[in-house]
């Protein structure tokens, strides 16, 4: 198939925004902006990350609290101080010349995160922000050690995990999952699997420096698949010597799980000399089987090696950095009819998933007056395999290490982003993008599932953002272009296939602050997603998801008319938000049980109907006295198929949850202290779809703690965490393994890391 001109042209295009450092020697150099944090005593704090984010530049405060980023450009930049246990402090500052900063940093046990950029693509700060955001900073992900990204951001109000035991979870954002919620990478999206209850997004949280969340269609900048939000795993950004001494700095952590037998490490080097800076991390898991308060679950253990090389130059105009990350493991399944006959018990024989994934990034920023331009490139490859072991004959014993492939598929993926950031005065700023993607999936094993198919897609955007006073407008729109070609396949009983679809998103959305600190929000938005390739055309057995699956090739694009509102509101000492949305979706496509057998599989195909999502959130974080903090949480849904008057399947139950922490950085022994006591309920889901399985309520008792230690400029870190305190029996809604499990019992996790 012959690819369209666009692809050469965006190519192109990145190819002459990845060089800065060339373009940077015709320029003169940038000014230096230095200066010292202290706390509200005057004492020096070290370790504060100091962030330019538009140019995507940082350092670190020394052990007198200083900072120094050389070779600025002229002109307004944001700068960001961040550091857990204090409240970070954002400033504007106009950089004409060389500038000194003085910045006092206050404690506080809210967890602060200053500027996002998924919703808008630029930074801007949470509260005035037209999209409801949640952030998780670098402390907060390493407290929340897990394989599954989705298990990492499951106590955000509206996030959950559709999961298959601890390794293995899928986000669902406000009731949407699978290919309704977008996961990037630093703003790439990733492409894989995601048709698969057992496949979540393939890469590890561990690498980042913070995972932000979009609650609610983001499609006007991301495209097909952010129905329901985005999940964006930023990492940290390119190490800086720019003005400073050449340096080599790392960090290495071991951690280790009870219920599971699960443990692993994260080490990570990085240095910089001048403009060039680079990073390498590598990260190993393992664990055994999972154990319920009713015992264990054979066939439930993982492996796990991930890890990122990173390398790039920096100059007064620009930046460029080459990224190369893998994710891979393999990953058992619990098989709800147990394991095959002639399989002695404990060998852990049964289903599993293969999978690795290989990514490699080009990310360029140059400043050109007053516009910057951004380009992300990507290419990724990834496999998937399931196998399973299968007794020769009825009664023969199975041969331990013997494996019969079920599926193997291979998915390539090239796509591109070319953004122009601007600003009009100081009032006006916004985003003109164009994205494109070229896809090519290979079906391989003896269960083809799906024929040999490739993809094309490119979408152009623009979205504003103006400010007056306190009214803040953002308004935008977006066209897509996609087209799917798929091969004949025999045993499919399928011919060849070219399937088009044409979408037009946009946005209108307002924040007023009457005063400083309290925020109203409103938006209104319109997006879409084109039907996946394993919706239009699968017929096969899918033996981990016990079900046989048959595609529909007349579905139709899904299109989203979504409502949001809330208010929002930062105090020293009192932060709460209230959001409400209503989320209508025509032509939504849904996996419906029907009444036929093939080989003892139920037989689901895919269907559309219109689909209405109705829900609430609500946070409350309270500091009654000096180092407590209160915190209280919300969430419910309501989703309903407007054609039958069904209920959705798989739609979370109400949850709330409760904390206490206790957190100081006024210790003579240590930099910092916390712990806490936190519990969770979850209600009845009493709207059932027939193709749900009811669970009945539960509510969890947890426990954290931790402290940070510093040795001069360097600190040793121990977290400690008891999930399931008390050890209660009990069946997640959304777990897989809920029709014939519990889901798992106590389990203790404790963390060491240091930096040297």
């Amino acid at each position: 198939m012959q690819r369209p001109l666009w692809i050469a042209s965006l190519a192109a295009a990145a190819l002459s925004f990845a060089a800065p450092g060339a373009r940077a020697a015709t320029v003169l150099p940038g000014d230096t902006l230095k200066g010292r944090i202290t706390t509200v005593a005057g004492a020096p704090i070290p370790g504060v990350v100091v962030q330019l984010p538009e140019l995507d530049r940082n350092t670190q405060t020394d052990r007198d609290g200083v900072f120094l980023l050389a070779d600025v450009p002229a002109g307004t930049h944001t700068v960001v101080f961040r550091r857990p246990g204090f409240a970070p402090v954002v400033r504007s500052v106009d950089l004409t010349q060389a500038t000194e900063l003085d910045v006092v940093l206050k404690e506080t046990p809210f967890e602060l995160e200053p500027v996002v950029v998924t919703g808008t693509r630029t930074p801007v700060q949470p509260l005035l922000s037209v999209l409801p955001t949640a952030t998780l900073s670098s402390d907060q992900l390493r407290r929340h050690q897990s394989v599954s990204l989705a298990h990492m951001i499951d106590n955000i109000p509206g996030v959950r995990s559709l999961s298959t035991g601890m390794e293995i979870g899928k986000p669902v954002i406000r009731g949407l999952t699978g290919a309704s919620v977008l996961v990037a990478e630093n703003g790439s999206r990733l492409e894989d699997y995601s048709w698969s209850d057992e496949d979540g997004p393939a890469l590890d949280a561990r690498m980042a420096d913070r995972v932000e969340v979009v609650r609610g269609p983001a499609s006007i900048l991301y495209g097909s698949d952010a129905m329901g939000g985005v999940v964006n795993v930023i990492p940290a950004p390119l190490p800086d010597a720019l003005g400073r001494s050449p340096f080599t700095r790392g960090s290495a952590e071991a951690y280790g799980a009870s219920n599971n037998h699960e443990f692993g490490g994260v080490l990570k080097l990085e240095g910089a000399d001048n403009g060039f800076g680079w990073r390498a991390v590598a990260i190993g898991r393992a664990s055994e089987a999972l154990r319920t308060p009713l015992g264990e679950l054979d066939n439930t253990g993982f492996t796990a090696l991930n890890g990122e090389l990173l390398a790039g130059l920096r100059g007064a105009r620009g930046n460029a950095a080459v990224r190369y990350s893998r994710y891979g493991g393999e990953f058992k399944l619990l098989e709800a009819n147990g394991p095959p006959p002639g399989t002695v018990e404990g060998q852990d024989q049964g289903p599993e998933r293969k999978t690795s994934d290989d990514r490699v990034q080009l990310n360029s920023n140059l400043l050109l007056g007053g516009v910057r331009l951004e380009t992300k490139a990507q290419w990724q490859r990834h496999w998937l395999q399931e196998v399973s072991d299968e007794p020769t004959a009825p009664g023969d014993t199975v041969v331990p290490g013997t494996e019969s492939p079920q599926f193997d598929l291979l998915l390539n993926t090239v796509t591109l982003d070319v953004l122009a950031h601007h600003h009009l005065g100081s009032a006006i700023q916004g985003t003109i993008g164009a994205s494109g993607e070229v896809q090519d999936n290979a079906t391989r094993g003896p269960i083809p599932l799906v024929p040999d198919a490739r993809r094309d897609a490119v979408g152009l955007y623009a979205l504003e953002r103006a400010t007056s006073g306190p009214v803040t407008v953002v308004g935008g729109a977006r066209v897509d272009a996609q087209r799917m070609t798929s091969d004949s396949n025999a045993t499919l009983g399928n011919g060849a296939r070219t399937l088009d679809w044409q979408a037009v998103s946009a946005e209108i959305g307002t924040v007023y602050e009457p005063v400083r600190g309290l925020a109203f929000e409103a938006n209104l938005g319109r997006g879409w997603r084109a039907p996946t390739l394993f919706e239009l055309f699968s017929a096969g057995p899918e033996i981990g998801d016990a079900r046989y699956e048959i595609g529909n090739t007349a579905l139709k694009t899904e299109t989203s008319i979504s409502i949001d509102g809330g208010v929002r509101l930062e105090a020293d000492r009192l932060r709460a938000s209230v959001q409400l949305y209503r989320n209508f979706i025509i032509n939504y496509i849904y996996l419906a049980p029907t009444s036929q057998f093939i080989d003892s599989l139920r037989v689901y195909r895919h269907e559309q109907a219109d689909a209405l999502l109705r829900g609430l959130e609500a946070s409350l974080e309270v500091q009654p006295v000096t180092d407590l903090t209160l915190r209280a949480r919300f969430d419910g849904v309501l989703a309903a198929n407007e054609l039958t008057g069904e209920y959705l399947p798989l739609t979370p139950p109400p949850r709330g949850t409760a904390e206490i922490e206790y957190q100081t950085t006024e210790l003579s022994w240590a930099r910092r202290l916390y712990l806490s006591v936190s519990g969770e309920k979850d209600w009845t889901q009493t709207r059932l779809n027939a193709f749900d399985i009811p669970t009945d309520g539960y509510e969890l008792l947890n426990l954290a703690g931790g402290l940070e230690k510093g040795f001069g400029s360097h600190a040793l870190r121990a977290d400690v965490s008891v999930h399931n305190t008390t050890n209660v029996s009990y069946k997640d809604f959304l777990s897989r393994y809920k029709e014939f499990a519990l889901s798992p019992g106590r389990n203790i996790l404790l963390r060491i890391g240091t930096d040297f």
